[in-house]
């Protein structure tokens, strides 16, 4: 994975525009804009998509309501906070990349492709993945203040980057896809990058499933029977080994083949109901 933490002035303009308002002054700005351009206000809407379809080379139809903000002296302001947040997030991911990007390949078996991290303000407090046809760079739009614990961060980003990335993926099949996702990065991507176990968190609707699918999961993993006592502990997720069959095929497969082996197993995995939190 490699990711490109990118400014825009169009996207930081759109979501500032379009999102809730950040502070008094934006708020008074956009209604003055609106009383004075209200179709052209309109129109700038449908440009989202536009923007992320190619975020370097877009050229508005019209640039009126653009222009007006990037004028105003508290987008200014806003701007270099927002180029302040974009070093900060640079920082964190630079000095973990390596670590990061070794766990997540070990995990997911497949090659996600460059990202372009498009930085909005943190006050706006937003995460979008909206994915655009024909566009030419996969972009993800984020606006959220740093964890105090920026590993958590970082495990946020890649979380919906993968998410993204198989958002389409067994349309039929979205809670098991879900599940193994939040297995796959907010469980243990987060575990292996920060030392401690997150195999509790997550949505609560899906902590069910994901105890289900837990022994194969681990076996994914490529852990021996003879270790699972182990990862049981640490994860604090128990289970019968003796009631499974070891399934060696799957230390073969990436994500996406574990994903398929849970669908057609899936009424037999979730029959099982032995698991326990201990």
């Amino acid at each position: 994975m490699n990711l490109k933490f990118v400014v825009n002035d169009y996207i930081l303009i759109w979501n500032l525009l379009f999102q809730a308002s950040i502070s008094e002054n934006i708020h008074q700005m956009k209604q003055k804009i609106w009383i004075n351009y209200k179709d052209k206000y309109n129109n700038t809407f449908k440009d989202n998509c536009l923007i992320l379809k190619d975020p370097k080379n877009f050229i508005p139809n019209d640039d009126t309501i653009y222009n007006i903000v990037l004028e105003n002296k508290n987008y200014e302001k806003i701007k270099k906070q927002t180029e302040k947040f974009r070093v900060e997030l640079l920082k964190v991911w630079d000095e973990n990349k390596k670590t990061a990007i070794k766990e997540l390949k070990d995990i997911l078996r497949f090659d996600i492709k460059l990202y372009h991290v498009l930085v909005v303000c943190e006050q706006l407090n937003i995460v979008d993945t909206t994915a655009v046809s024909g566009s030419k760079v996969n972009t993800i739009i984020w606006g959220k203040k740093l964890d105090e614990n920026p590993l958590n961060t970082i495990v946020q980003l890649v979380y919906e980057i993968v998410r993204k990335e198989l958002k389409n993926y067994q349309e039929d099949y979205k809670d098991v896809v879900k599940a193994i996702v939040e297995l796959a990065i907010l469980n243990e991507f987060a575990t292996r990058i920060t030392g401690v176990t997150h195999y509790l968190t997550g949505d609560n609707t899906l902590k069910f499933l994901k105890r289900q699918i837990y022994p194969y999961w681990l076996m994914y993993l490529g852990v021996e029977k003879d270790h699972m006592m182990e990862y049981m502990m640490r994860d604090k997720i128990g289970f019968d080994i003796s009631h499974y069959t070891y399934e060696r095929q799957l230390k073969t497969l990436d994500l996406y083949g574990f994903i398929d082996f849970c669908i057609r197993n899936q009424k037999y995995i979730v029959k099982i109901d032995e698991l326990e939190i201990i």
